[in-house]
């Protein structure tokens, strides 16, 4: 059955204006990981209830649904084919409160990252995740994808802000599993069902989020290595000496550092060009009195000690936006033409043994790439962006490129994705960094709560 036959009870549920068809569908923009729109329809539910009814039509008549949050994703994860309709949380937008002494939050899952940023900084707290897509992209992906991001070394992943959710099962069913607490050991966890199974399981309608103390002091420092050991001994000086504080610590290697400093590009080099490694470091705490001039004096140490061999030290909010400008302005690869993005993680210890197998590859398989990598190197979690040419021959080399970058994961069992998903692009790797019972798992878990297969089909994982 065309997905066109569901508009007129798709109108019933969501009244007209939750119905978006035709050229208004067809004129929203869309960036190159979801492709033009070929799904006919696109539904906006405005409610729960409506999210359930919708889902509930869809399962009676196997209507395949493609969920859309903020559509920041880079793995293909929103794709909607022809005869597939489109969710959009966009009209869940509300925060619905903030629990102050508790340190709680509940929103709606289109509410955009900013948004819940701005509310809890007003409550004087914060949530501690943080995207360079903060503006655009949503609760509900974020969660979705179980997003990473800049603060994971001091505050964890997405997993670890996500106390409770509400979620819609493929039939309509409302597993309401929202929750305040900090311990609740009451059965099985749900939740953790719908934190980075992208969509493909049920899809989160409300959440209620963690949120942490706002720091009140902000010590950045922009610095040099001779080497990656120095850097791995910086990382456990920071963690160690300054009490808990260390909140980012995002590596360069000189490719993506000269890359986001020179023309086109407007940020001014920070460091000269010519060493083998830098990175930005952030401590954020709650002592003006003392809090910079301990960063300071273990920089100094560090300096001293040959750690490092270069640093320049934010003395104000504006010089530390120049700081972080660089490590932010990640599409300037795009000067080489279209890139293949990536995000692998893996052990600290295996990074330069990794990123030599892998450029070796590289050089082998496709001559003309050029390669960018930075990361938030204290998780684990390296950024690779490759340009090997023009549109026609970013195709040519897709999958060459990724072999390169996924197949020496496999003898050192590191991960195909540190923080954006599967999607569609990665799921034919999935096996580098899952075993057979693993998958297999994933897949009774995916027969249990979605029989008919009909969310976020060929998302993760195929359905046999």
């Amino acid at each position: 059955m065309p997905v066109t036959d569901l508009l007129a009870d798709l109108r019933a549920i969501v009244g007209e204006q939750g119905v978006v068809t035709g050229d208004r569908l067809h004129a929203r923009v869309y960036d190159e990981y979801v492709g033009s729109v070929r799904a006919p329809v696109l539904v906006r539910p405005a409610s729960t209830s409506e999210v359930s009814a919708v889902l509930g039509l869809c399962h009676a008549r196997h209507q395949a649904v493609v969920p859309h949050g903020g559509l920041t994703g880079l793995v293909y994860g929103a794709v909607a084919g022809e005869n597939e309709l489109i969710l959009s949380l966009e009209a869940m937008n509300r925060i619905e409160s903030v629990d102050l002494p508790g340190r709680t939050m509940r929103v709606e899952a289109g509410v955009t990252l900013q948004q819940v940023q701005d509310e809890a900084e007003r409550a004087g707290l914060m949530f501690a995740l943080d995207l360079g897509a903060r503006g655009s992209c949503t609760i509900g992906g974020n969660i979705a994808t179980n997003a990473g991001g800049m603060r994971v070394v001091r505050y964890g992943m997405m997993r670890s802000m996500v106390l409770g959710v509400e979620a819609v099962l493929a039939d309509g069913t409302v597993l309401c599993s929202l929750n305040r607490m900090l311990k609740n050991n009451a059965g099985y966890d749900l939740k953790q069902l719908f934190i980075g199974t992208e969509g493909t399981l049920g899809i989160v309608t409300r959440a209620d989020l963690r949120l942490a103390a706002r720091p009140t002091t902000s010590s950045s420092a922009f610095v040099a290595f001779a080497d990656f050991a120095s850097m791995t001994r910086l990382l456990g000086m920071l963690d160690a000496r300054l009490g808990g504080q260390l909140s980012a610590f995002e590596a360069m290697w000189p490719d993506f550092y000269e890359l986001t400093t020179t023309a086109p590009a407007t940020n001014a080099p920070l460091l000269p060009y010519g060493h083998n490694l830098y990175a930005l470091v952030e401590a954020l705490g709650a002592d003006p009195e003392g809090d910079q001039d301990r960063f300071e004096r273990v920089l100094g140490e560090a300096l001293e000690s040959g750690l490092i061999v270069d640093a320049v030290i934010a003395q104000s909010e504006a010089q530390r936006r120049e700081l972080w400008a660089p490590r932010e302005d990640v599409f300037q690869m795009r000067r080489y033409g279209p890139a293949h993005n990536f995000d692998v993680s893996l052990a600290i210890a295996d990074m330069p043994r990794y990123l030599v197998t892998m450029r070796s590859a590289l050089a082998a398989r496709v001559p003309a790439a050029r390669t960018f990598v930075f990361g938030h190197v204290a998780d684990g979690n390296l950024h690779i962006s490759i340009c090997a040419g023009d549109e026609q021959a970013h195709r040519e080399t897709f999958d060459d490129v990724e072999r390169c970058v996924y197949e020496p994961l496999r003898t050192i069992t590191g991960s195909i994705s540190a923080e954006h998903g599967i999607g569609l692009e990665r799921k034919a790797y999935l096996e580098i960094s899952r075993t057979r019972a693993e998958i297999a798992t994933m897949r009774a878990l995916k027969a249990a709560l979605d029989p008919r297969a009909i969310l976020n089909p060929g998302k993760v994982i195929d359905v046999h």
